[in-house]
């Protein structure tokens, strides 16, 4: 069974106002001092973002455990300091991002100037394992067209600051300021998926590989494709559906290359289309159906991606936790929605970011 990792991005903020709060350092350097060695915490471009990586787990159960418990621990290290973690995609409140201060960070800042500066955008990274670089190739290939459903499930973030943005995943549309940032052509083999990372690379426009910020990758350190097209999700169990998803498009692309069924190629150009669609609207409106890049109501492209993966849901013992999950977020909302429904109540936007800190939580 292919094993699942998360990577999230989560927002520091202060307790009482909501308004972030650069404190990634102290934060960092207290979980260091009380998890010595244990490597789960990271900084990030942002001093008022931290995030975390769970270990491998084949059980969705255990993922979503680990999600949940990484949170937790992210809280408390905060609290500690005098601020504390919301999983909010963008900040709501007007924010005035501070760039790391290390060489790699200070070097983006320098080439790509307020586009780096303007970057406190918070996601999640899906790591899946696949068997070789020439069945991740295969992978890639087959799932473009699908990827902009899991920013539509996880959007979560329709505020930029101060304001409402008029998209469910702003944090999506801002990502795209950077120079490889999106979908991709079919690459067909992994020769040509390396020659073209390195043609990007030899520009001299990036700065190494750990820039190609493809909607799906090859992982630099890991055996595993890399999907990296979701906002981080409000809820834990969110973030646990997009990995079981995930999973599942992984799973069901692999065994397509090996049945010798050949990808779909919408081209790059609806592709983009698509997945703006899916930043603008979320689950509130119309998505385009991966199969034949026309509108159809959100409900019904959610339902035709896990019809497309029932077979490798089912396989993994996960088909029935997706379906709840996918009927969940239609019925109940993502993050974006839950947003916006806090704003009408509240008529506040640190409300919201401190009703939001209780959810992360949750």
């Amino acid at each position: 069974m292919r094993t699942v990792g998360v990577e999230e991005e989560l927002l520091l903020v202060d307790p009482e106002t909501g308004e972030p709060r650069a404190m990634s350092a102290a934060v960092l350097a207290r979980a260091e001092r009380e998890d010595a060695g244990q490597d789960v915490f990271e900084k990030e471009l942002h001093e008022q973002m931290v995030e975390f990586a769970t270990h491998p787990q084949s059980s969705m159960e255990s993922l979503l455990a680990e999600i949940a418990r990484c949170r937790k621990e992210a809280a408390g290290h905060a609290e500690e300091i005098g601020c504390t973690v919301a999983a909010l995609a963008t900040s709501p409140l007007p924010v005035s991002p501070a760039v790391g201060m290390n060489e790699r960070y200070r070097w983006m800042e320098q080439q790509y100037g307020i586009a780096t500066r303007e970057q406190l955008v918070l996601g999640c990274h899906v790591h899946v394992s696949v068997e070789s670089d020439e069945e991740g190739v295969a992978v890639l290939d087959r799932l473009r067209p699908w990827l902009a459903v899991l920013t539509a499930l996880s959007a979560n973030s329709p505020f930029w600051q101060g304001k409402d943005s008029g998209y469910s995943s702003y944090r999506s549309r801002v990502w795209q300021r950077w120079p490889s940032a999106g979908p991709t052509e079919l690459f067909e083999s992994p020769e040509r998926y390396h020659r073209r990372v390195a043609e990007m690379v030899a520009t001299g426009t990036i700065l190494d590989e750990g820039m190609i910020y493809f909607d799906a990758r090859l992982s630099e350190r890991y055996p595993t494709v890399e999907i990296r097209v979701s906002d981080v999700a409000l809820h834990a169990e969110t973030a646990g559906l997009v990995a079981t998803l995930t999973r599942g498009l992984v799973e069901t692309a692999a065994r397509e290359w090996r049945e010798g069924r050949e990808p779909v190629d919408p081209g790059v150009s609806l592709l983009r289309l698509s997945a703006w669609q899916a930043a603008r609207s979320g689950l509130t409106g119309e998505l385009l159906h991966p199969r034949t890049m026309r509108r159809m109501p959100a409900e019904a492209v959610v339902r035709a991606l896990l019809d497309h993966i029932a077979d490798a849901l089912s396989d993994h013992g996960d088909l029935d936790r997706a379906r709840e999950g996918c009927e969940r977020l239609l019925r109940d909302g993502n993050g974006a929605m839950v947003q916006r429904a806090l704003l009408e109540r509240t008529e506040s936007l640190r409300d919201v970011v401190t009703e939001c800190v209780r959810h992360t939580q949750a």
